[in-house]
């Protein structure tokens, strides 16, 4: 690898709540895609309970039909709030998550490469493709970490800097969620 050269990331996990994840099946489905390439995708419904028509329950039947159909993860209301389910379920050290909640980063907790992303993204991602960053453009320790910049100046510099561009897999999620509302 060559600082500054472009590398794809491979997403082991995705993570959808109902506000985003209605586009992102719509997306899966303008792909016809037959099967999804991750290890893991999650749907919540967390965010559109108001049901003063028939907009987001038909909406969340939508999800809970097409979680069915591509064996996705399906997370019925009542049940909290997608992220912190996620890393309390599912998050694996090592482990990639790409979600489209703004949310999602919060798996770094877990020690997850974990990044929040349009629903295309994650529906690219669940799909197979591969979403792209950069490795560090300076070599050393001192030009990515704590010995670098200051957090601003990092994040305002051109010299795009990453912090965890690498992941080491860990065993699988947890197994203990079909007791918990979980269907797949």
């Amino acid at each position: 690898m060559e600082p500054g050269e472009e590398i794809a990331l491979g997403i082991d996990q995705t993570l959808t709540q109902d506000a985003t994840g209605t586009m992102v099946m719509l997306e899966l489905e303008a792909m016809d895609v037959d099967h999804l390439e991750t290890e893991l995708s999650a749907q919540y419904v967390d965010h559109n309970l108001i049901q003063e028509d028939n907009k987001n329950p038909d909406d969340h039947l939508f999800l809970r039909s097409a979680c069915n159909k591509w064996g996705i993860w399906f997370w019925p209301a009542g049940n909290g709030v997608s992220h912190p389910v996620h890393q309390e379920r599912f998050g694996v050290p090592g482990k990639t998550l790409l979600g489209s909640d703004s949310h999602t980063p919060a798996a770094g907790a877990m020690g997850m490469l974990a990044i929040g992303a349009g629903g295309l993204d994650v529906a690219m991602a669940m799909a197979g493709e591969s979403p792209t960053t950069w490795t560090c453009r300076r070599c050393g320790a001192s030009s990515c970490g704590a010995n670098s910049q200051s957090g601003a100046a990092r994040r305002t510099s051109s010299s795009r800097c990453c912090d965890a561009t690498t992941s080491t897999a860990a065993s699988g999620a947890s197994s203990n969620t079909t007791a918990l509302g979980w269907t797949r």
